[in-house]
């Protein structure tokens, strides 16, 4: 049985045991978090009615870092920047 869920704009495809890394969430390591399921598969049953997916809180973090660099011909303009995308690793308990 899997099913899919949204989680900051994302959709990820998650069995029971799971574990993924989504949207930075605002919750404390060892909470349980609701997540929305759009659509669960169980077997050949397709449901495609919304549900809870409940999961547990494992840890926060950052991504690796990547540079962004900006750049107008012919105007001598150049920037450049780095960025760490924060991250919330789950673990799905139940569909």
């Amino acid at each position: 049985m899997y099913a899919v869920i949204i989680s900051g704009g994302k959709q990820f495809r998650v069995s029971e045991g799971d574990e993924i890394e989504v949207e930075k969430l605002e919750s404390e390591v060892g909470n349980k978090v609701e997540l929305q399921s759009i659509l669960r598969v169980d077997g050949e049953t397709v449901s495609t009615e919304i549900g809870k997916v409940t999961a547990e809180v494992l840890g926060h973090g950052k991504n690796k870092k990547i540079t962004v660099y900006k750049y107008k011909a012919k105007k001598n303009s150049r920037k450049k920047q780095g960025h760490r995308q924060p991250f919330t690793r789950i673990k799905i308990l139940s569909i």
